[in-house]
């Protein structure tokens, strides 16, 4: 069995890592030659101002009184400069949004595990090519493209601890920043070296401004902190173009952008493609920059235009990665190497052989990394194997080269503009096809072996505890042919991928099938195909009509679990059809207060789904009530504990007003923390202190209660909820009490169910120890009921998952629900504290679930396995559901789909080692520790 297991777990992680190998890889290719236009720049200098977290409406619409939160910019807008919206890509972060901005290509959605901090450069960047780059900002930042850029790039950053949620005044963030370059020119009027350097060309000054964005996680957009540091930033860059205009003499050398890595939903975060996310501000003037322009009509039909009042100043949109080659172009250092950008060449302010040039520098750039693309895929892959890009051959790229150069000579620069761009979106194209060339290969290898897996699993199933191959005779061994003629099949297989010189995951892809389907193939034989004739015999003797009715509910099942991912509603019409099961079996005659505790729990729990999900006000009120509630519940625990025993033993006791003071402290540390940071006090440490301390008790407490089933499961209960109040900010801290209330009654519900069928129960539900050990010849056989409570515990576990939010979309995250525990900014601690809040629940239901396998005397192994082949068959339509194309929000939830799925079949083997350890485990305060495995 737990060979079984580990195997199980190998190919899932396989399975699981699969997805980024074939959808999600680096775009990135070395070995290009710099490109840079041959024209003299039109700017010495660039000042980049990237306000984190700003969201394009925030920056240009008016306020009630119908005038501008930042009027400089706007003045920019309809005198000096030009407009318009920066598209961003999922995910929306700062690291990827940074790189796109930079360095013009966007990294693939599985570097934001990279991280944020001391990171590494590894690709060009616009502050790489630079003569000399100043940057001021948030340490995170800076350090990501300070690394390897080399000497000739200097940081100036605050301390990592300044970026606090719960801070009184996070706009200091951006004072910090524009009081240190006020500063750093002032000086430089006094130091000869630094004035010099100051004075030559092609140098940058990058700006990062975060407040906004901390401002905006703490307070939400639509608030007043976040709409006065808009006003804040507006001021300080209007400070900063009169400090440079004055430092260089009013020279017209300088270029200045600004823009920002990503916005922010309504309800304060980001990391998705919703439009509030990736619709951010693009304003740019200066040297090289065109002029504003009066239009009668707009080309864009969104609310943005008539909501800021801008309808007649031409608004030019552009993709992020397209900031970087026009930053290049502007001060005249190469485009970056990686980009993928297409130079806007409509912002540009120049002669028309200027912008020709610089279009065909663009196109020289991206068509290089087509090529070396192309010769790295045609090295590694049998020549008579290799197919080429057929929309752009070497001779069609060269003519096209050509026929550009010669328009440019020819004086037809529209011309040679319209097909540098024709040779940009073929080479990009190109680009995207080497970059999946392997993907339908690799695909077919990984669907292989999911169905092997499956078919292993379910035959393992049918033979290990069915009655179906009870008849079979000695087995057979089966001849040496097939072990060797799949051992033949893998050498061959590895022989092919070392010609091509594929990776090494691309021999674990492949090969992974072999010994899978090997196995399968062995269990059929091994059984004299015993196995395939008794489940056709049982499936001939089966009535065909309940056949196809037990066929068509599971397969239906399915479909709703699949659906539930996209439409949270699904589980509400799930949780409706579970509560009219009753009605379908013998359990509303012979039980009818179990079955209507069942319809009652199960609508109740059926609400939760139809909640909205993100972009809630906080309700502490909601909070406190459902703290309340938990309180009502502890004292009725003691008083039915009263009258049940005898003796109430004096710890137990303690235990339960132990449990019933952590809950007191958990409201009295929301409510106050919430007060506090309403009043910008921020986080009380005493707050801080208690809410750690809770957290760590929760995972002992339990361990602390006798191993009664009822009293085990309250206390866990119990301590799970002190936490979770803590995490909550409305409606959802009432889930886990009516989750556990229905997992109460399944409980109830299995075990009268077994009773109706014949098998008896040892023992009562309320009178069951966890200490129980069911001996291995107790397990029976399995029945169909079986495979509907394996499905029941995947329903119950996505309606744990999603019950309360979309958690497949990053944004579904409030940051203010760990504002307990943490309000500085720590990704990996506030992830942390956020997913177990998503994990309490689904703790919750595998103790129940622990209770189920012990009460129906079923082999935890064969409803495992059940459960694992219902979740692959749900993985591989999420595999072939997974994008790269198409919208970026459909993308992103794509990926989490897949990711989500994958995720439950493998941390469902921790997760029920975590149930055993909860519910099992007696800890004596006044003695040696007692463990008492199932």
């Amino acid at each position: 069995m737990l060979l079984l297991f580990i195997v199980g777990l190998l190919v899932h992680f396989v399975f699981f890592a699969s997805i980024f190998d074939i959808y999600f890889t680096s775009p990135l290719v070395h070995g290009m030659t710099p490109q840079s236009t041959p024209l003299p720049p039109p700017a010495r200098r660039l000042m980049l101002i990237v306000a984190d977290g700003l969201r394009a409406d925030a920056l240009y619409e008016l306020d009630e009184n119908g005038d501008s939160r930042a009027p400089f910019i706007r003045n920019i807008i309809m005198h000096e400069g030009s407009w318009g919206v920066s598209h961003t890509r999922v995910p929306t972060e700062s690291r990827p949004g940074h790189v796109a901005l930079i360095a013009g290509f966007y990294e693939d959605v599985s570097a934001v595990a990279k991280g944020w901090k001391e990171n590494p450069v590894e690709f060009d960047s616009l502050i790489n090519e630079s003569k000399y780059t100043w940057s001021w900002g948030s340490p995170d930042i800076l350090s990501m493209f300070a690394k390897a850029a080399g000497k000739h790039v200097y940081t100036y950053s605050y301390d990592a601890n300044d970026e606090d949620f719960g801070a009184q005044d996070v706009t200091k963030l951006d004072t910090w920043v524009f009081d240190n370059i006020k500063e750093f020119f002032h000086a430089a009027r006094k130091n000869q070296s630094l004035f010099s350097q100051l004075n030559e060309e092609k140098i940058v000054f990058f700006l990062h401004l975060l407040g906004i964005d901390t401002n905006g996680h703490a307070h939400r957009p639509s608030s007043r902190e976040y709409k006065e540091n808009v006003k804040l930033v507006d001021e300080g860059i209007k400070e900063l173009a009169s400090l440079l205009k004055e430092f260089y003499g009013n020279d017209e050398k300088t270029a200045f952008i600004l823009t920002s890595d990503h916005g922010m939903t309504d309800w304060g975060f980001h990391g998705t493609g919703h439009p509030s996310e990736t619709y951010t501000p693009f304003v740019t003037w200066g040297a090289g920059i065109k002029y504003p322009q009066k239009v009668s009509a707009q080309q864009f039909d969104d609310a943005l235009l008539k909501e800021c009042k801008l309808e007649d100043w031409k608004r030019r949109d552009i993709n992020q990665a397209d900031i970087a080659p026009l930053m290049a172009s502007l001060i005249g250092v190469p485009f970056p190497l990686n980009s993928v950008g297409i130079l806007p060449v409509d912002y540009l302010n120049n002669t028309d052989v200027f912008k020709a040039e610089s279009m065909f520098t663009n196109a020289v750039q991206i068509l290089e990394q087509f090529k070396v693309k192309m010769t790295q895929k045609k090295e590694v892959t049998l020549s008579f194997l290799f197919t080429p890009f057929k929309l752009l051959s070497d001779s069609k790229h060269l003519n096209l080269l050509r026929k550009a150069r010669s328009y440019i000579k020819q004086n037809k620069f529209e011309e040679a503009v319209s097909l540098c761009q024709e040779l940009i979106q073929l080479a990009l194209q190109g680009l995207s096809y080497y970059h999946t060339y392997d993907r339908f290969f690799l695909g077919f290898n990984v669907v292989l072996g999911f169905v092997g897996w499956a078919s292993y699993a379910s035959l393992h199933i049918i033979k290990s505890h069915s009655s179906l191959t009870r008849s079979v005779s000695k087995v057979k061994k089966p001849s040496g042919l097939l072990p060797c003629s799949f051992v033949a099949i893998g050498i061959l297989i590895a022989i092919f991928l070392l010609i091509q010189s594929c990776p090494w995951t691309y021999y674990v892809y492949c090969l992974l099938p072999v010994p899978i389907w090997y196995a399968v193939l062995r269990e059929i034989l091994l059984n004299r195909y015993q196995v395939i004739q008794g489940l056709v015999t049982s499936l001939l003797t089966f009535p065909p009509r309940h056949f196809a009715g037990y066929l068509l509910v599971y397969t239906l099942g399915i479909e709703v679990l699949v659906l539930s991912f996209f439409y949270r509603y699904m589980l509400t019409a799930g949780l409706v059809v579970l509560a009219v099961w009753p009605f379908t079996t013998q359990l509303w005659t012979r039980a009818k207060g179990i079955s209507l505790s069942w319809i009652f729990f199960c609508l109740l729990l059926a609400v939760f789904p139809l909640m909205p999900v993100v972009g809630r006000k906080p309700d502490i009120f909601l909070v406190m009530g459902a703290g309340l509630l938990v309180l009502l519940l502890s004292l009725f625990v003691i008083t039915s504990l009263i009258k049940r025993k005898e003796s109430f033993v004096n710890e137990e006791l303690v235990l339960n007003l132990l449990q019933m003071l952590s809950t007191v402290l958990s409201m009295f540390a929301v409510y106050s923390t919430h007060n506090s940071l309403l009043k910008k006090q921020g986080l009380p440490l005493i707050n801080q202190i208690i809410s750690w301390v809770i957290l760590a008790s929760s995972f002992v407490v339990p361990l602390l209660s006798p191993t009664v089933l009822f009293e085990r499961l309250v206390s866990i209960l119990l301590s799970s909820m002190s936490t979770y109040l803590l995490l909550s900010r409305g409606y959802e801290a009432f889930f886990p009490l009516v989750l556990s209330c229905l997992m109460f009654v399944w409980i109830h519900t299995e075990q009268e169910i077994l009773q109706q069928s014949g098998v008896s129960c040892k023992q009562k539900v309320t009178s069951i120890q966890f200490t129980y050990n069911t001996d291995i010849t107790q397990f029976r056989q399995l029945c169909p009921d079986d495979i509907r409570r394996a499905f029941f515990l995947v329903f119950f576990l996505l309606t744990a998952f999603f019950g309360t939010g979309n958690i497949a979309s990053l944004n579904s995250f409030d940051l203010a629900s760990v504002y307990c525990f943490l309000t500085v900014f720590s990704p990996y601690t506030m992830g942390a504290l956020m997913m177990w809040k998503i994990i309490i629940p689904f703790v919750l239901v595998m103790c129940a679930f622990e209770v189920v396998q012990l009460t129906t005397q079923l082999s935890s192994k064969s409803l495992f396995l059940m459960v694992l082949v219902i979740s692959d068959i749900m993985a591989l339509h999420f595999f072939f559901l997974v994008k790269d194309y198409g919208s970026w929000l459909d993308i992103g939830t794509s990926i989490s789909h897949y990711v989500i799925v994958m995720s439950m079949a493998i941390v469902l083997v921790f997760l029920n080692g975590l149930a055993q350890l909860l519910t099992t485990k007696k800890l004596n305060l006044y003695g040696r520790p007692k463990s008492h495995l199932i």
